[in-house]
């Protein structure tokens, strides 16, 4: 991983796409050398894709008749 996956990014993928890339930038931070760049990146990236998947999800109301 070599850039930052931005919230912005992540904000309009549901939580399966969220998980599957979760899983992805975990491998690539694996396969990482500790402090390296990338690491530095994809370690941020996790945080941002956690915090997505954490996040309350605003549920509006169904309007009547449905």
């Amino acid at each position: 991983m070599s850039r930052i996956i931005t919230t912005s990014e992540l904000e309009n993928r549901n939580k399966q796409e969220l998980s599957a890339l979760f899983r992805k930038v975990s491998q690539e931070t694996a396969k990482s050398e500790p402090g390296s760049p990338e690491r530095r990146n994809a370690l941020a990236s996790l945080e941002n894709i956690n915090r997505e998947l954490n996040a309350p999800r605003i549920r509006l109301p169904k309007p009547s008749g449905f």
